[in-house]
């Protein structure tokens, strides 16, 4: 493929945001599903995670195919179930954002730890970052889960190798995480002004 595997979502990125500042609905749910042909290169390994993303991206494409126009902002499919009082069903779209979020912030974690910490192998670079993202979220099962899957990564070297296709992989991840990384944590900073940032996993 010409450049590296992250250009797709670096291209998206420049259209995510309305005139206003406003996070729009399809580009950002865009940006995440470029990573899911990263994720496949991970083999087995993120097969969780990236069904965690796939679904929580259906969830929330599905709402907003409904009504494009009412919901071409991001938040105001939040808004919409706090006003009816189904924002913290476990099905509600307030909940896929919210894990959506937090699947991307391990992801924007774990290419960092690969640009930052090139002695790391694969495996140490994944458990970090999970353990500074999803892990407090994550009951002990599906902690000892995600530990046990993740001890078994692919070798960093080839990993990388195929992400950066002809591109430049450590520019491409470095302007990602840092273009990415605002807009996960104005997510997150949205829905605590609500109370809906603290949901765990059952």
């Amino acid at each position: 493929m010409e450049g590296t595997f992250f250009a797709p979502a670096l291209e998206e990125l420049e259209h995510v945001k309305s005139e206003q500042g406003e996070i729009l609905t399809k580009p950002f749910l865009d940006v995440c599903k470029k990573m899911l042909p990263i994720l496949d290169k991970f083999g087995a390994t993120l097969c969780l995670v990236k069904a965690d993303i796939s679904g929580n991206i259906s969830r929330l494409e599905s709402k907003y195919s409904s009504n494009t126009s009412r919901f071409n902002y991001l938040y105001s499919l939040v808004q919409v179930e706090v006003e009816t009082d189904t924002a913290k069903s476990s099905s509600s779209c307030t909940n896929g954002l919210l894990w959506l979020t937090r699947a991307m912030d391990f992801l924007v974690a774990l290419f960092h730890n690969l640009i930052e910490h090139e002695d790391w192998p694969m495996s140490q670079a994944a458990t970090d970052s999970y353990d500074k993202t999803l892990k407090q979220w994550h009951g002990w099962l599906s902690s000892q889960s995600f530990t046990i899957v993740l001890s078994r990564a692919p070798d960093r070297k080839k990993f990388m190798e195929v992400i950066g296709g002809t591109g430049n992989i450590n520019a491409d991840v470095e302007k990602f995480c840092t273009t990415f990384s605002p807009l996960l944590e104005e997510n997150h900073k949205f829905l605590a002004c609500l109370g809906l940032d603290d949901m765990k996993a059952s």
